[in-house]
């Protein structure tokens, strides 16, 4: 008869086996560069769940940070400086509620890829040349990574990031707010 009653009660709510080895989940996601409006990045990930409900992540992401140029009065030019980069990691799981479906990670990651000043165009609306040129940066990055289970193949997920690039023209260090959506493929 407790059988019965215990069924009855949790009917239709199944625990989902979540985060679990082998896993794996493709993730696309967005957001904002150094709180600023107008700089934006964008990536695709893989990712696979190892023991422990950590998990390792590979990816590439395109970055863009926009600067103003002011040559005149009311003479403005946009001048686009723009990141394409691959990565590796691995974040660890720090953070579980009992019904896995809210999970919090920290990661660290390997990064490389190719900058790109203006599009590689030296001269500037005004006759001016820029100095600044592409090149190759490669570096690191910390994320603080949230993820809130929809279903048991879909995720909402949410992070911080700071990137630490050499060889790069715009300063060392961006902090990266951003969004996403993982489907869990296997």
């Amino acid at each position: 008869m407790l059988t019965i009653a215990v069924l009855a009660l949790t009917m239709g709510q199944a625990t989902a086996q979540r985060v679990l080895p082998k896993m794996q989940g493709i993730a696309i996601g967005g957001g904002m560069v150094d709180g600023k409006g107008d700089s934006f990045y964008g990536g695709v990930t893989a990712e696979t769940y190892a023991k422990g409900g950590n998990k390792w992540v590979f990816g590439a992401e395109y970055l863009q940070r926009n600067h103003k140029y002011e040559y005149g009065e009311d003479e403005k030019q946009t001048i686009p400086m723009a990141q394409f980069t691959a990565e590796g990691g691995f974040y660890k799981q720090v953070l579980s509620d009992a019904s896995k479906s809210f999970f919090v990670y920290v990661g660290a990651s390997a990064l490389a890829g190719y900058e790109t000043v203006n599009w590689n165009e030296k001269l500037l609306d005004d006759g001016s040349r820029l100095k600044e040129k592409g090149g190759f940066v490669y570096g690191c990055a910390a994320t603080l990574n949230v993820e809130w289970y929809l279903s048991d193949k879909v995720v909402v997920m949410g992070n911080v990031r700071e990137r630490f690039l050499w060889g790069n023209t715009s300063g060392l260090n961006h902090t990266q707010y951003g969004i996403g959506l993982k489907f869990i493929i296997n």
